[in-house]
């Protein structure tokens, strides 16, 4: 059974999809770009600034669904260049301290609303 996951406390979707959802145990998280939720507006401006905000989004979700950062089995970082792949390991390395969930980065042309980080993540019971 399909189980839709919304809050407040992370960014609205801005497009016909969820902010998260689960399936057999499994959370599946779209893409979160560093959009303060409050304000639905990039305020972050450096790489790793844009990280942090992007993770407490997850961290929002994944506490909505009753989840946590140690649930998480594996994370995809969209770069907006790669020359950002040292700042947002920094930050990314501060909330997964051990037992790494998987992960895969990549540099892609451009990210919605001109994000510099966006961070999609599954995670399981």
């Amino acid at each position: 059974m399909k189980r839709i996951i919304s809050t407040p406390n992370a960014p609205a979707a801005i497009g016909p999809y969820s902010q998260a959802v689960e399936v057999n145990g499994t959370l599946y998280i779209s893409g979160q770009l560093p959009v303060n939720p409050a304000t639905g507006k990039i305020e972050a401006v450096t790489a790793a600034e844009q990280t942090v905000q992007s993770l407490k989004n997850i961290g929002a979700i994944l506490e909505a669904a009753g989840y946590s950062y140690s649930d998480v089995v594996k994370s995809t970082v969209y770069l907006a260049d790669m020359s950002f792949f040292a700042e947002m390991n920094a930050e990314y390395k501060k909330i997964y301290t051990s037992d790494f969930p998987a992960r895969s980065a990549y540099a892609v042309k451009a990210l919605p609303m001109n994000a510099l980080v966006e961070i999609e993540t599954i995670a399981a019971k």
